[in-house]
């Protein structure tokens, strides 16, 4: 049984990105913590928004067995205003508790500027030590980041994961992020989704699929 941590820029990426894996990983009897790096703010969102949000952060991570989230509450969209520094220090900290043997992070190439920071701040967490314990990094693409921002940098996934069993864990999980969703053809639709792992599960030849780029893996 392995430590996973999922580190999400925003809340409902670590859904996007790999919901259906931390339902199998659960499964498996992995334990699986999120850390959310950002938070929304007033006036920019009403107290009544950030209330909710909570709320669904809550029910979302509930539907998906995950332990623990943990909130860094750097400001949503304003990552480029704080230290770089800050962001490390936050993330390695988190990284230090929980000793993670597994850990996902979100795609260095992303359009979101606040998912390329995030990136690059998680690969300086977990760079390897004398007391590191993770042994395999992962970036994960998110719908409406990741194949919007292709111009900066591609997402070759060569790592799959089938998710046929855990398809509907992750589009309930996507349903308690209300204020996320969208009606189709928006790609952060339900049916966009789906369509997604379908994808990618036809490119390994199961019927759903998770795909993530592996960064750094470390065998005995």
């Amino acid at each position: 049984m392995a430590i996973v941590l999922v580190v999400a820029p925003h809340p409902d990426d670590e859904i996007l990105g790999c919901g259906g894996t931390i339902a199998r990983h659960v499964s498996q009897g992995d334990t699986v913590y999120v850390c959310i790096v950002t938070t929304a703010y007033t006036p920019d969102w009403s107290k009544e928004y950030i209330e909710h949000r909570h709320t669904e952060i809550t029910n979302s991570n509930s539907i998906l067995g995950i332990k623990k989230t943990f909130f860094l509450d750097f400001p949503t969209a304003k990552l480029d205003t704080i230290s770089r520094k800050e962001i490390n220090e936050s993330l390695h900290s988190v990284v230090q508790r929980l000793k993670p043997e597994v850990v996902y992070i979100p795609h260095g190439g992303d359009i979101h500027l606040d998912h390329r920071i995030v990136h690059e701040s998680a690969l300086v967490a977990l760079r390897p030590s004398s007391n590191s314990s993770t042994i395999r990094t992962l970036a994960y693409e998110t719908l409406s980041e990741t194949e919007w921002g292709r111009s900066l940098k591609h997402f070759i996934p060569n790592v799959f994961v089938d998710i046929t069993d855990f398809l509907e864990l992750k589009k309930n999980a996507m349903k308690a992020y209300g204020s996320e969703l969208r009606q189709e053809p928006n790609p952060r639709s339900l049916n966009s989704i789906e369509a997604l792992a379908r994808k990618r599960g036809s490119e390994v030849n199961v019927s759903c699929a998770e795909s993530f780029m592996l960064l750094r893996e470390i065998l005995p």
